[in-house]
This record gives C-alpha cells, structure tokens and sequence, in this order.
C-alpha cells in the first residue's frame, strides 16, 4: 500500500525463429515494460561486441499505410453513425453508453494480417469511394453556385444578361462597384482617356454604391482599370456566369434545394454502408495498431546472427510468469538475465502503484502531480482518507453533496465503463459528495438555511458546537487542527524518505526540526497555563526552539530561519477550509433571503422571480463551491503536503500490452 511494486530487469534470448511468437505472447499478456537495450549495451564493452541494433520489421511500413487508410475510413464512417445526433444523444450516451462489441479474431501472422487487411478494406472502399466522390461534386458545384449567387446579389440592379459582359476579340468590358459621389469625377477621367468606349452607372439601393460597366476597346483596357482604381474601384468579375442577376439567383437557389436532398440521400446511404462496416473496421484499425507495435519494438532490441536479445522491466511478482511464458513460446529454445535494483539507484526505476480497492482511484491525483520515486513512500492512501474530507469540509452543504455524490455515481456507471480515469473520478466525486452530505448534516447546511428559513425546520443532525454560522471559531480551531496533525505525517513520511536515501541532513533541516519546534511551544504553553510546571516549562520550551533555529542554520544555512514563515503558512493556510465553508452557507443564505423578498414584496410575478432566483442562484452557487473545493483540496495536497516529503520519479511503468478493446483472440 505505502510501496510501489518491486521492479527487476530481465534479459531475454531467445533464436530469430522464435522472436515472433515471444513478442507476441508478451504483448498479449502485458507483463513488462520493454526499453531500449542499447544504451545498457554499450556499458558492457565485450558484449557490444557480439551484437548489433536491431531494426523495425520489414512490415512496419506496410502497417502504416493501412492504418492510416483504415483511420480515414473509421472516422468517415464515425462521423457519418454519429451525424444528427442532438442533446439528448450525448447525455444518453454520457449516462449509459454503448459498450463495444469485441469481434473474435485469429491470431495471424503479419503477412495474413496484411492480407486481410487488404481485402476488407478494398470491399469497403469500393461501396465509400462512388459516395465520396458524389459529395466531392456536390461541394463543388454548391461553392460555384454560392459564387455565382454572390456575385449576382451584387449585380443585382443590372436588368441584362450578365453574359453579355465578358470581353470579346475587340473589345474590353470592365465592371465593378464605385462610390456613388465618384460617379461624376470618374465618367470625366475615363473621358479624357478616349471617345472610343461607353460608360454605364446603375445606382445600388443603399444610394451610397453604383454599379459601373465600361465598354472600351481591347487596347485601352488597361488605362480604364488603373483610372479606376484610383477611386475606390471594386472588381466584379463575370466571365463564367449567363443570365440577369435574379434569373441567376433563382437558379442557384434551386439547385441548392436539389442538392441538399442529394446530399441527404448520399449520407443516407453511406450511413447504411457505416451500419454494415463499422465494427469489421473498428476491429481491423486494432488489429493493424497492435501488430504495428509489435513490428515496430523489434527496434528496441540487438541481435546476433541467429539470435534476438531484449531488455524489460517486470514486477517482481511477475518475474515467474514472464519466465514460464517465454519458455513456452520459444519451445525453451531462451536464457534469462534477472537483474535486481540495488539499493537507491533507482532513478530509472519505472513506477507500478499497487493499491487497491478504494485507494486504487486516488492514484490519479497523485500521477497528477508526479510519479513517486521507486523507494519513497506511497501517499496515496492519505490522499484517499483525507481529500475528500477536506472537500467535504470545504462544502459542507448536504444537498449539493448529493448532487456531487449523484454525479460521481453516474460517471461510474456510465462513461466509466469506457474509461478508467472517468471510472476513477466517479469514485472520487461519490466520496466527496458522502463527506459534504455528513459535514452539511452536523453543521447545518442544507442549501444554506433553507429548513430554517423557508420551512421554520432545524435538521435534527445539527451538532450545536460545530455549527458553521453559530461557532466560526470551533470551524478555524477544527481546520487549524487538521493541518497540524496532516502537516505533521507528511514530516513523518519525509524523514523516512530521507533516510532511506541517506539524506541525514535533509531530514533534520526539513523535517525533524518541526516537531523540536512543536515541543518548544507546547512547553511554552504549558508553563503559561500551569503555574506550578511554569518556570520550568518556559526553560525546557526556550531551549527546544533554540534547537529548532540551530538544526535550521545546520542544515540550510543561515537564511534557513526563515523557513519557520513558511512552517507557520502551510499550517495556516489550512484557515481556507473555514473561509470556504462558510462562502458555501453564506452565499445559498443570501439566495435564500432574496428569494424570500421576491416572493413578499413584489406582487403577481414575486412568486415566478423568487423561483427563477433560488433556482439559478444555486446552480451558480453549486458551480462555484464545487470547482473552489476541488481546486482548494488539491492544492493543500500539492502545495502543503507534498512540499513537506514528495520524491519525485521519472516514469510511469508503461506494459507493453496488446489493446482489446474491439477485439478478442479466438480460443
């Protein structure tokens, strides 16, 4: 519970013939994480010698390809079963989800596995492609047509054909959009530059535009557009369109509908293909990415001429296993190389927590924050036992506690079929929400004062000394306590950390100091409140925090007095559980109040606000404490405990496993 599992290293060898089926047996059973030998080889001078890196499969290429073709199509089918889905869908599919069906599949070499692939996706293409290329011409004629549209909306007030406009051999036809107060200004310019051509102005509705077609021959062309631009001169170009402007709007508008119902027909019936192919390719896309992984971890290895050697991390729990499979695989034709963790070298270490059962959830916060270092202590059962109490704390309103205690068992239920961390969260929230309804309950808080408020009603669960709004302090002394007390085991898991690493100095400057420090004021107190012990009690208190100060500059100099502020602000900084506490009761109070004005003051829609008010002001209120809870809680984790031990390691162990989600090795 307090240790992640114990790790070895073990090397494998095993002959050419007989890697396929080893690495095929590991990936199935997903007991170790395999690294890259070469590193450690070259750490051994005579055995670098014999061997030489080894490479990727000869398929890996192939591999990718049809998992990329595969992908496409899995996303295009997806997209088309999941297309129209509303609101009510998604909350379906969020409380109960669909869980996946897993389609028996041989356990096929990587050249039958090619093949079928092949095949499958050939079938499936032939039906997709025709539909596909339907939308593609769809989308392109819909874009020229919008065009078109377009271009007629801004014609709109030229009754020709606005074929008529396109130049010709001998003559230049020039249109487009001027300012209206230019007209003039510009029919003189364009003047001065010949006799031979015609200008047309057609004013635009707004008054501020006009439409302007300049009617010229082919080598004064070009003279017309630069005088154009010199005032304001938009372009319209007109070269691919028949027809007056309304007769080309009418037109595209018709069409458009046309092709929204071809549209409609084209996903109907791909749709119909996605209902059919679906699950074959969901299954085929998991096929190709495990079988991707397992050609692509021969790289890891190095090799001889006839044989194959890998490096892996295995629980020592599982080293037997892993034994007994590989042997079986290579019909014994393997040797073994266990390698322990000496002492604390374990930086490299990868990290397996072992917890169970209600703590298992809890990893996830903590992998959050870091993974743990192989040798230290294991928080997670603390997190498990006191974050959601201090959410709880943080909350301590019955009713939201049961809407946080509903949602988590939904999460569980639902999406946490489909996913572990949602599965992990769900449990979480359930726990929190159990905590706030128990800490509502004794201190009073049910959507604020509602009982007492709105139905002239105290909760028989009140415990008179710890209720919020009554007794603020006892909430503070409460709060002030729990950090004592969880500040003090974080300096007790520190300093075992410390010495099991041998970081004798460590554990007196950061740790040790603090409970010499603790016994200093608690003498101190003591002689303050026991006359008969007082003299003596302030001598034994003055000589321990003397102590404290000396074990501090020993260990981080002389500024190291100055992590008494710090000391005092992490126990102090557990005060936000009152500041928050009471945010919670005080904010539902003051919708309570508000609500109770509505409904007494103001008549005829009094009653319809006040609801509307305690409603929405809930909601937000629930949001609000809920979200400040969560952060607050982690961060007295993150910030207050762990600074006091936390070591931090580098990598989570990650099995090289086969995924199975859609699929499932026949028997």
């Amino acid at each position: 519970m307090f240790k992640t599992a114990r790790m070895r290293k073990i090397r494998i060898v095993t002959l050419d013939e007989y890697i396929s089926p080893t690495v095929s047996a590991l990936h199935e059973q997903g007991l170790v994480q395999i690294n890259e030998i070469s590193d450690s080889i070259q750490q051994d001078p005579e055995l670098a010698e014999l061997v030489t890196p080894s490479k990727a499969s000869a398929f890996t290429g192939k591999l990718s390809s049809l998992l990329m073709k595969t992908s496409a199509i899995s996303e295009l089918l997806g997209n088309s079963l999941s297309e129209g889905h509303g609101i009510k869908d998604t909350i379906k599919s969020f409380i109960s989800p669909e869980m996946p069906i897993q389609k028996e599949v041989g356990d096929l070499d990587t050249e039958a596995l090619i093949n079928k692939a092949e095949d499958l996706l050939a079938q499936v293409e032939s039906e997709t492609k025709v539909i596909e290329g339907k939308f593609s011409a769809l989308d392109s004629e819909t874009s020229v047509l919008t065009s078109n549209k377009s271009l007629a909306k801004r014609l709109y007030n030229l009754d020709m054909d606005l074929a008529l406009l396109k130049d010709s051999k001998y003559t230049s036809i020039t249109v487009g959009r001027i300012n209206a107060e230019s007209a003039s200004e510009i029919e003189s310019n364009l003047s001065k530059l010949t006799d031979e051509l015609d200008v047309f102005i057609v004013p635009n509705d707004d008054k501020e535009t006009a439409n302007i077609i300049v009617v010229t021959l082919k080598e004064f062309g070009e003279d017309v557009y630069s005088t154009l631009r010199k005032f304001d001169f938009e372009r319209v170009e007109v070269s691919n369109v028949k027809g007056t402007p309304q007769q080309i709007i009418s037109s595209a508008d018709s069409r458009l509908v046309t092709i929204e119902s071809e549209r409609n027909s084209a996903k109907s019936d791909l749709k119909a293909i996605a209902e059919r192919w679906d699950d074959d390719i969901l299954s085929l896309k998991e096929e190709l990415e495990n079988e991707k992984e397992k050609n692509e971890i021969l790289a890891a290895f190095v090799q001889t001429k006839d044989t194959y050697m890998l490096e892996a991390w295995v629980p020592v729990k599982d080293t037997d296993k892993v034994e007994q499979l590989v042997e079986k695989s290579s019909d014994g034709h393997c040797t073994f190389e266990l390698i322990d963790v000496e002492g604390t070298d374990d930086e490299d270490v990868p990290i397996l927590q072992t917890n169970k059962g209600y703590v298992k959830p809890y990893e996830v916060l903590v992998d959050m924050y870091s993974p743990v270092r192989y040798n230290a202590i294991d928080p997670t059962f603390f997190v498990a036992v006191v974050f959601p109490f201090l959410f709880g704390y943080c909350l301590t309103d019955a009713f939201y506690g049961a809407i946080v205690a509903i949602i988590g068992v939904v999460l569980v239920r639902g999406m946490g079929k489909l996913n572990d961390t949602m599965k992990s969260f769900g449990y979480i929230l359930t726990a929190c929400g159990i905590w706030a309804i128990i800490l509502g309950l004794l201190t009073n808080g049910l959507l604020g004062d509602f009982t007492e408020r709105m139905l002239n009603y105290k909760l028989p669960t009140v415990v008179p000394a710890v209720e919020a709004f009554v007794h603020p302090d006892t909430i503070l002394i409460i709060a002030i306590a729990i950090g004592i007390i969880y500040t003090n085991i974080g300096f007790i898991i520190g300093a075992i950390n410390n010495f099991r690493y041998g970081e004798i100095k460590e554990a007196i400057g950061s740790q040790l100091c603090w409970f010499v420090l603790e016994a200093g004021i608690i003498f101190l107190v003591l002689g303050f409140m026991m006359p008969a012990i007082g003299i003596i009690g302030y001598g034994i208190g003055a000589v321990l925090i003397i102590a404290c100060l000396a074990m501090l500059i020993y260990a981080n100099g002389a500024y190291g007095v100055m992590d008494v502020f710090g000391f005092m602000g992490d126990v102090l900084s557990y005060a936000r559980l009152l500041a928050l506490c009471l945010a919670t009761g005080g904010i539902a109070m003051t919708v309570n109040i508000l609500t109770n004005l509505c409904n007494d003051m103001i008549p005829v829609i009094g009653i319809v606000l006040a609801i509307f008010i305690f409603i929405f002001g809930h909601i937000a209120n629930f949001l609000f404490q809920i979200l400040g809870a969560f952060i607050n809680s982690l961060r007295l984790h993150y910030v207050e405990f762990f600074s006091q031990f936390y070591m931090e390691g580098k990598n989570k162990f990650q099995a090289f496993k086969a995924n199975r989600t859609f699929t499932k090795l026949k028997n």
